[in-house]
């Protein structure tokens, strides 16, 4: 309720609370600013706190007919006959088959490099075989939700089963007649490995697993079509992190053009990933919408979203460095096994890549060797989760690390320290890719940030009264947990910014709101210098039927590449303003300022001035003819980059285990967090305290658990767990900015994914602590039945 209550301003937590970000923020940049930096409340939380939120289950229109969806219940499996009698005699409208959808082709997935993925593309509707439980065999539409469900229990399939395949170590076997089930294998190598190896004085080597986990929304997906026949507009209203890119799939799919298709974001109760890409059922509500000419709602139910949306994280390791006498770490080679389930879906191969390209992590490492087998299973297909393939690959970079230190001897702090990549080294090439973009670590100071990290939860004291409570008999630890993001998406992005009559600025962005703030971090950019208010400015977003391009908000792009676009284009509009003011002023426009959303001579406010709303007024249509000018208070601005940024951060976990439950207690968690540069210092400390409560489920409690014949056993909350209040201590936050990112004009980084990278590798490395014993976890979750098999194998 923290955040909820962060709008009610009579309180005094909030000014208490927003002087304490303002005063722990260190500000880096010489920018000057007065928007920027500051930690303001959020715009967009005045719907969501009265009940005005618009969520998808909360969008109707008339005549509208629901869809349900009739899922496999066979892992693998040829389908004999699907026999819909029964249904339709129920009295629903329609029922489909993949008959009655032959000419929608299979869900494509991103531009990548990768060759021949086409063939693992998902059908809309099974067409000869069902590879997972839950892939739609069939869809039914009828009046009334109720109904619709009652149907689709009636629909009787036949299916003949096939082998299943449910662990991706095993051999590859036969997606379809002539195609395997590793459809590539990621392969990055730099350095002479095999040399190093045969004379490296220390080979430490480790066999590590990462459980199948996903974003688990507290709103399940959803999807609303309709169809205009007047303006031959398909309109679709769902939760979107990539609006125009979907739009121009769904053109693609349903062989209609970009500009007849318009999508509406709608606010969403949570993202992570996993939501807002294409899937089968908003094809197929807007196909049915466009054949019924009435309007299509589909919301699935939570069994639905655990065993149909996109599943993550799950690989398998098989990892070794050599390492020299002084813990210095001269080569890693691993190879690694990405359980990708049933097809290839919307991202591709994106997170085997980002493992592959990341897991060196902050490192100075010599020679690298990556090979990652990308196959598929019968389970739920894969795609990204918060920081994708950056959970995994820390995870396994930092249990590295403390196998070294445990190999050698030497402190595990010492260990990393000696192997940093230094402040003067920046700006950092690796001499490897992701996605055909090279590493180049654009600026940092790890050492610096880990010192501080250190200081800020006193580790010397913490650890000396952790050693005097374990000789008391218990089982306490401090772990430690170093790594580096990659954000800032490319390679481009544009906004429009305009002034109205009225003095209000709009914004009109191409980003998707997932609930990170964007409002607020956009009205504060352009605030800042257009010498606003922030609560003046509108920013509209989500919508493809008000600008032309967009990229959405996905791989913590939004404040780096919109964020600096919004910086551009408010830039352009002042420039426009200061000119036509100059003119008015008959002054040099370096004489003048804006204040107040009032064009000012600089060091004279009281004197002749024109607002904003004025100057807007002055260039209407009908006024064009008699100033000569182009009509509106208008202008854009586009930011190019084909650069990454890279934040990094240091965290820190203090537990208590339980010997005989095999429990475990997270008393303490640290996060530090380097950003370049905070638009919002109150929404960054929102994300990474989010962030360490979806990486504590991942290290502790959430796993899609299946059984030898691939039927799904977490298909509940029951049975799927995840973090509650009680299992998330306080998150102490520490921001710094400093170290600016040289890759766009405000120095930003990106702030969505840092508190989620390292928390399993830092609740490992803590766990291991406490029980007394280097490298005892080589698995996430440590659930504690695994965690009771490992004290039993120790004797304890």
């Amino acid at each position: 309720m923290e955040y909820f209550d962060l709008q009610l301003e009579e309180l005094p937590l909030v000014s208490d609370r927003l002087d304490r970000l303002e005063r722990t923020t260190s500000a880096a940049s010489n920018v000057t600013s007065t928007q920027i930096g500051r930690a303001v409340t959020r715009l967009e939380d005045l719907p969501l706190v009265s009940g005005g939120g618009r969520f998808a289950a909360s969008i109707s229109f008339p005549r509208q007919l629901h869809m349900r969806v009739v899922r496999a219940d066979h892992a693998h499996g040829k389908i004999l006959s699907i026999d819909a009698s029964r249904a339709l005699a129920h009295g629903c409208v329609a029922v489909w088959t993949a008959k009655d959808v032959t000419e929608v082709p299979p869900i494509e997935f991103r531009p990548t490099s990768v060759k021949g993925l086409e063939p693992y593309c998902q059908p809309v509707i099974a067409r000869d075989r069902v590879r997972y439980v839950g892939e739609p065999v069939a869809v039914v539409f009828a009046e009334d939700p109720y109904e619709a469900e009652d149907a689709a229990d009636l629909v009787s399939v036949e299916i003949e089963d096939l082998p299943v395949i449910v662990d991706a170590d095993q051999p590859p076997g036969e997606f379809a007649a002539g195609y395997s089930t590793e459809p590539t294998v990621i392969r990055k190598v730099y350095g002479n490995v095999d040399e190093i190896f045969r004379t490296a004085g220390v080979v430490v080597e480790l066999d590590l697993s990462i459980g199948r986990h996903s974003g688990v929304p507290l709103e399940t997906r959803g999807a609303i079509a309709n169809y205009d026949v007047a303006r031959d507009v398909l309109e679709l209203h769902a939760a979107t992190k990539r609006p125009h890119a979907n739009r121009d799939m769904l053109a693609r799919l349903l062989h209609r053009t970009p500009s007849s298709i318009h999508l509406y974001e709608c606010h969403i109760g949570g993202g992570f990933g996993v939501r807002g890409e294409i899937y089968p059922e908003d094809v197929l509500v807007c196909l049915a919408a466009l054949r019924f000419s009435r309007p299509v709602k589909w919301i699935e139910d939570r069994r639905e979203n655990l065993i149909a949306c996109n599943h993550s994280r799950q690989q398998h390791h098989c990892i070794r460095a050599a390492v020299d006498s002084h813990g210095r770490v001269l080569a890693i080679d691993d190879t690694f096994f990405h359980d990708q389930g049933a097809y290839v879906r919307t991202h591709g191969t994106r997170v085997a890549e980002g493992t592959a390209g990341m897991l060196p992590g902050p490192y100075r490492v010599p020679a690298y060797r990556v090979t990652g087998h990308y196959r598929l299973t019968n389970k739920t297909p894969a795609a990204t989760y918060r920081s994708p393939g950056r959970y995994e690959s820390t995870f396994v970079c930092e249990r590295l690390m403390d196998a070294v230190a445990a190999k050698t001897g030497i402190d595990r702090i010492e260990v990393r320290r000696r192997n940093l990549i230094a402040k003067s080294e920046m700006p950092y090439v690796r001499p490897v890719d992701i996605r055909d973009h090279q590493v180049v670590m654009d600026s940092g100071d790890y050492a610096g940030l880990l010192d501080k990290a250190l200081a800020r939860i006193g580790w010397d004291d913490l650890y000396a009264h952790l050693k005097r409570r374990r000789a008391s008999g218990e089982a306490v630890g401090a772990g430690i947990g170093i790594f580096v993001e990659r954000s800032g998406l490319g390679p481009v992005d544009g906004v429009r910014i305009t002034v109205d009559s009225g003095g209000s600025i709009e914004v009109v962005t191409g980003a998707a709101s997932v609930g990170q703030g964007v409002e607020t971090v956009l009205a504060q950019i352009a605030a800042d210098v257009l010498g606003v208010d922030y609560r003046m400015v509108r920013v509209v977003h989500g919508r493809t039927d008000r600008i032309d391009y967009g990229f959405g908000t996905h791989a913590a792009r939004t404040t780096v590449m919109t964020g600096s676009a919004t910086h551009i284009a408010a830039q352009n509009l002042r420039a426009k303003a200061l000119k036509i003011g100059a003119e008015m002023f008959d002054a040099a426009v370096d004489t003048l300022d804006i204040v107040d959303g009032r064009i000012i001579r600089k060091g004279h406010p009281e004197g002749a001035s024109v607002t904003l709303a004025e100057l807007a007024s002055m260039l209407t249509p009908a006024a064009m003819a008699k100033t000569g000018r182009d009509p509106g208070l208008t202008a854009e601005g586009w930011f190019h980059s084909d650069a990454h940024s890279y934040p990094y951060g240091v965290h820190i976990a203090v537990v208590r285990v339980d010997r005989e439950t095999g429990d475990v207690k997270v008393e303490r968690y640290l996060a530090a967090y380097d950003v370049g540069r905070a638009i919002n210092p109150m929404l960054v400390e929102g994300q990474i305290v989010g962030c360490v409560a979806q990486g504590l489920g991942g290290a502790l409690l959430e796993e899609f658990v299946y059984d030898p014949n691939g039927a799904p056993l977490s298909t509940t909350l029951a049975d799927y767990l995840m973090p509650t209040a009680h299992d998330v201590p306080d998150v102490e936050f520490l921001l710094t900015e400093d170290a600016p990112s040289p890759t766009n004009p405000l120095g930003i980084k990106g702030a969505g994914e840092g508190g989620i990278s390292p928390v399993g590798a830092t609740i490992a490395s803590a766990i291991d602590d406490a029980i007394g014993v280097a490298g005892a976890v080589t698995q996430l979750p440590v659930t504690p039945m695994r965690l009771r098999a490992i004290l039993r194998g120790l004797g304890s």
